[in-house]
């Protein structure tokens, strides 16, 4: 189908495009912008809307397979189109985990089957997320992951994390790290201070993050291995990143939009909905964060997207499951996070598009002529409240239900289809 998107706003970080024009789509794909003699099949009218390259999530869970009774493939990918989200990274923590290549075969084809958001399957690094023995990394590119992780799973023996960035590094294979100390971290549900005290809850410390995150500095410049650092979330930790990213490491990094927006302040009345990992820090670890997002420390934000069974909710903070939803409110919760600290709509958008797309390596999160179609059309004026009957995800669980954000996404397109559109 023929498409032609008039009269919005472009944001395009990547051509650092930031205007009022034209987008003509052709054969699933970008053909012209601009004033053109184009027939179309369709018209879409985004006078007053932002169109800008379909979004790029770092981290969503989409529960299969394995965890089918907290979400589906077919509720996510539709929580994903509902929130512009066109390309995503699924982390390996599925039941079986993804260590075996037909497990990633398998999962690509259901998410093709559906024809909605590209999905990108991170590979287990350690067969079972067992920590003990590496994976086939090989034959898992081959089967399509795009790079190596642990998830949340610890990895406490540093000589098969040795050995891993050795083995990643002589093949080009990118690591993806979530630093926390796996004995430091064990125990604690909340950021340890006055808080956690007050609250009677299990601390966990700043430096569970530091001390980890330090000691892959070091593995990173012994073996000069790729490496992303999944969900920084303390002061200390960004000024960790910014001092190896001077000394030109081949790093990067990404936070969570929960983690820019609430501190350890939001626990004080045992949310489960607050329960995360990392836990929410203090005011300054925050406000750190959105520095280290300012001035390039941190590459991307993600949703680090976690469905999650309501009754799993329900139990008393610390034995509730950890996670939260996220994939619809990626971008609200980004330009909330930019209103609130006055930064430029390019900078915000760059943060979920071509940034994330650069971590994984994909020609995706752009709208350059003669690349693939995926558009989110949203109107940044719109604002709508957070509640939990208008998630489409089948996890309902998100620390900001109630809460009034701006930006309602009104067509998100994937390989020139309009997936997804709604004029309410």
């Amino acid at each position: 189908m023929n498409i032609h998107i008039q009269n919005g706003r472009v944001v395009d970080p990547k051509n650092q495009v930031d205007r009022v024009t034209d987008i003509f789509i052709a054969e699933g794909k970008i053909v012209a912008a601009g004033q053109q003699n184009f027939r179309a099949d369709r018209v879409i009218d985004a006078a007053g809307l932002i169109v800008c390259p379909g979004l790029v999530d770092l981290s969503a869970r989409l529960r299969e397979p394995g965890y089918e009774y907290k979400a589906t493939l077919e509720s996510e990918m539709a929580a994903a189109a509902a929130g512009g989200v066109t390309s995503l990274a699924c982390p390996p923590d599925t039941d079986p985990p993804l260590d075996e290549p037909g497990l990633v075969e398998m999962l690509k084809h259901r998410a093709r089957s559906l024809n909605q958001a590209h999905v990108y399957p991170l590979g287990a690094l350690t067969q079972g997320l067992a920590g003990e023995r590496l994976t086939e990394m090989a034959e898992l590119a081959d089967a399509g992951c795009v790079a190596f992780s642990q998830a949340d799973a610890p990895l406490p023996d540093t000589l098969v994390l040795f050995h891993a960035l050795q083995y990643a590094a002589t093949f080009g294979f990118t690591v993806w790290l979530r630093p926390q100390d796996a004995f430091l971290g064990k125990e604690g549900v909340a950021h340890d201070g006055i808080v956690a005290t007050r609250l009677g809850l299990p601390g966990l410390p700043s430096f569970a993050e530091t001390i980890a995150l330090s000691t892959i500095l070091i593995l990173a410049r012994e073996t000069q291995a790729k490496i992303h650092l999944c969900r920084i979330s303390t002061a200390a930790g960004v000024n960790l990143l910014r001092e190896a990213k001077r000394q030109g490491l081949n790093i990067s990094c990404d936070t969570t939009c929960n983690h820019v927006l609430l501190t350890e302040m939001d626990l004080c009345y045992f949310d489960a909905n607050c329960h995360l990992s990392p836990p929410l820090r203090t005011a300054r670890d925050r406000d750190a964060l959105r520095a280290g997002l300012l001035d390039g420390t941190i590459n991307a934000l993600c949703s680090d997207h976690t469905p999650v069974d309501e009754d799993a909710k329900l139990l008393p903070f610390a034995e509730s499951e950890i996670g939260a939803t996220g994939l619809e409110l990626l971008l609200p919760l980004t330009l909330k996070w930019a209103t609130e600290n006055h930064i430029e709509l390019m900078l915000a958008v760059n943060k979920i598009s071509w940034a994330p797309a650069q971590v994984l390596g994909i020609d995706k999160g752009h709208l350059s002529v003669g690349s693939i179609a995926d558009v989110c059309i949203f109107d940044p004026q719109a604002l709508w409240k957070i509640e939990a009957k208008g998630l489409k995800s089948q996890g309902k669980n998100t620390p900001f239900l109630g809460m009034e954000v701006p930006g309602k996404v009104r067509y998100t397109l994937v390989e020139g289809r309009v997936v997804y559109e709604t004029h309410d």
